[in-house]
Parts: structure tokens; C-alpha cells; sequence
């Protein structure tokens, strides 16, 4: 019969252990070991690791017996976990008033039982690693210790269990919020870059139909609007740009030869006077080659933008070892405070600094930047002084 329990401290028991344990579905955890060495200290042919349900005995692991799951309303471990002791120990049950009209006792010749508790975090104790005999007993004390720390082992390895598929839950909503969250900014991106190509073209052609009608104010208008539409854009390209890295990703890794990857680099730029060194022989092997594009695209646009110099000047360098491609980008621009050189890689996160042409940053570039270095197994670090330049340094996984 199930043993007297104040129903709140019951529901708490219960809801601790569906945390520890999938009740509606036959899980057994490799506790295997554990039952098997219960068994051969205490000399007992049948162990068990037990949990106690609503209406069963869930046994995640049996030693001497094939058995899955019994009643709790006759079982032994009903009565020990309500027992306030490390151990409960039946020496006789022929013996005892409570066991000897047992179904178990007759069914199995069942006469002896020692159940250690599996008590959480919490204090509730969840169940047993119990041991049977078929003859009348007890144990020694070196024996009822081991049970003892044996049942601390079962309840660290349900805690190991119960962490793991929490990290596991956790794992799976921030997946499908990052998915959502794509989703998201993907077509609000899209649904904006239409309506907004139709202000520029609009704001282009009040300006060029009313050039000579519209005051210096009016016109002066009509560029901060296109101004700021041009800067939403950028925003918007951008943003899609980060969302999109992912699909980069799915790219074939090639040999690059790097002569023919910097000067491919270069044409997409148009700096007056300005030096740009990169490596003229030498080969990237096994590498993303439209991943590294993207990469280096933010970084030196970057490194140009933010550059008063008279002569602008980047260097690229790179260098490989068995396991990573490092590469350098070295500039001359106007360097970055040191207190912000760790934020700067978050996204929207910029240095509050306008470029050369007198505009704030969107603090997406090094944001795609880094998730990509990131997503290809290396890291990216800045090194910088302010006025004297910055020296953008990350590696990839080959």
C-alpha cells in the first residue's frame, strides 16, 4: 500500500524527477555498472535503480532480473523514500509486519532489501539503488557506505542527465529564435529596399525638375532626405549581408593562389594615391575563397574609410601553419580607443567615429566579419592605436 505523504511534498518530488527523467518514454541511462558492482559488494543477486512515479517503480537499471517497471503500491522503495535515513534496510521480510503478506516477497522470495535514496539538489529523494536477496540478512558497514556513495553516483549521473537536456533545450529554442530572427530581418530587409529605391529616385527627380524653382533650403532638404535614405540602404544591404553569411558557408573549399586573390581584391577599390601591399606568390590551400572575399572586402573598406592619411596604406600578409591560415590587415587610418577594441565585433556596435566622408558606420561590417572568421573555426582580434592605425588579425580552420 503507498505510504501516508503530504501531497505538497509529493507534487515537488514529482516534478523534480520529470525534470531528471522522460517519464512517458522508456529512456535507461547506462547506470548498468553501477547496479552490477551494487550487487557484487553487497553479495545480492538482484540491484536495481529505481525512481519512483505516480502509480510505479521506473527501473532504469537491473541487475539479476529483466523487469523495466513494478508497482509502487507494494514495492519496497515506496516506503524508503519516505524514510528520513541514508539507508533502509529489510532484514527479514518474512519477519516484518509491513512486507510479509507482500505479493513481491511470495512472487520473487524476496527476504531481504536495502535501498539507498536518490536525493537532488533539492532535498527530494526521487528513488532507490536497492539490492534483494532470496534469504534473510544485513550488511556490514563498509557495505552500507558503498551502497551509500553508490546512490550519490547514480544522482550525480541523473544531474549530468538533467543539465545535458536542458543545454539541449536551450540549444534548440536559441536555433529557432536565430532562425526566426533571420527570417525576420530577411523580409523586413526585402519588404524596405523597394519603397525606399522609390524615395531616392523621387527625391533625385524633384530635385532635377525643380532645380531652379526650389530655394537653397528646399534643395538643401532634398539631399539630407537622400542622404539618409542612401544611409538606410546601406543599413539594409548590410543586414541582409549578415544573414545571408551563412550561405557562404556551403561554398567548396579551394587552393587560392594569393597574387590573383588580392589584385581581384583590389579592382573592387578606387583609392587616388593610396599604397596596397598584399602577397605576391604563395598559394591559400583548402580554403573558402567566397568566405574570405566577404571577409576581406569589410575589413579594407573599413581600413579605408576610416583614414585621413594623405597617402592611405594597407598591407595584407599571411602566413600558414598545419592546421590554420592567419592573415594581416595592417592600416594607417586613425586607429581605435582601446576601451572599445573588444565591442567593436558586435553587431551594431561601432566606435561612434565618422568616416572619411563624414558619416557614422552601421556596426554591421565587422559584426559579418567575425561571424563568418567564427563559423570557420578561427577568431579575430584588433590591434590598434589611436592616430597611428589598426592591424585586424584572424585565422581559419583549414
Amino acid at each position: 500500500m503507498n505510504v501516508p505523504y503530504p501531497k505538497e511534498k509529493e507534487r515537488k518530488r514529482l516534478n523534480a524527477l520529470k525534470a531528471y527523467f522522460s517519464l512517458d518514454s522508456q529512456e535507461i541511462p547506462d547506470f548498468n555498472n553501477i547496479t552490477s558492482l551494487a550487487a557484487k559488494i553487497c553479495a545480492t543477486p538482484i540491484a536495481f535503480v529505481s525512481l519512483v512515479y505516480k502509480k510505479d517503480n521506473l527501473l532504469l537499471s537491473c541487475y539479476g532480473t529483466d523487469l523495466d517497471k513494478s508497482s509502487r503500491n507494494i514495492s519496497f522503495c515506496e516506503h524508503a523514500v519516505h524514510k528520513n535515513s541514508d539507508l533502509y534496510l529489510v532484514s527479514d521480510t518474512h519477519k516484518s509486519e509491513i512486507f510479509k503478506n507482500n505479493p513481491i516477497v511470495k512472487q520473487y522470495d524476496i527476504q531481504f532489501y536495502a535501498g539507498a535514496p536518490l536525493v537532488d539538489p533539492d532535498g527530494n529523494t526521487l528513488g532507490t539503488l536497492c539490492v534483494y536477496d532470496h534469504k534473510p540478512r544485513t550488511l556490514t558497514d563498509v557495505q552500507k557506505e558503498t551502497l551509500t556513495s553508490l546512490a550519490e553516483q547514480v544522482m550525480n549521473l541523473l544531474e549530468l542527465r538533467k543539465k545535458n537536456r536542458q543545454f539541449q533545450q536551450a540549444e534548440k529554442e536559441l536555433l529557432e529564435r536565430n532562425q526566426q530572427l533571420e527570417n525576420f530581418a530577411h523580409v523586413v530587409s526585402h519588404d524596405l529596399k523597394s519603397p525606399l529605391a522609390n524615395i531616392i529616385s523621387l527625391t533625385r527627380f524633384l530635385r532635377e525638375e525643380n532645380q531652379e524653382k526650389f530655394n537653397d533650403n528646399s534643395l538643401q532638404y532634398l539631399d539630407y532626405i537622400e542622404e539618409s535614405s542612401n544611409t538606410l540602404k546601406e543599413l539594409i544591404d548590410r543586414t541582409l549581408g549578415y544573414y545571408k553569411t551563412n550561405e557562404l558557408l556551403n561554398e567548396q573549399k579551394t587552393d587560392v593562389p594569393l597574387r590573383a586573390f588580392f589584385e581581384k581584391i583590389k579592382e573592387l577599390f578606387i583609392v587616388k594615391d593610396g599604397i596596397f601591399e598584399y602577397p605576391t606568390t604563395g598559394v591559400a590551400q583548402n580554403i573558402n575563397e567566397p568566405a574570405l572575399t566577404r571577409i576581406m572586402l569589410n575589413l579594407i573598406d573599413n581600413a579605408l574609410k576610416y583614414n585621413t592619411a594623405e597617402i592611405p596604406k594597407i598591407t595584407a600578409a599571411y602566413q600558414s601553419d598545419e592546421d590554420y591560415h592567419t592573415f594581416k590587415i595592417t592600416d594607417n587610418g586613425i586607429g581605435i580607443a582601446k576601451d572599445i577594441q573588444q565591442d567593436i565585433f558586435g553587431l551594431f556596435k561601432t566606435t561612434g567615429v565618422k568616416d572619411r566622408e563624414g558619416k557614422h558606420g552601421t556596426g554591421i561590417g565587422l559584426a559579418t566579419v567575425k561571424n563568418l572568421v567564427e563559423k570557420m573555426g578561427g577568431r579575430i582580434r584588433v590591434e590598434s592605436n589611436l592616430g597611428k592605425g589598426s592591424t585586424f588579425i584572424f585565422t581559419l580552420r583549414k
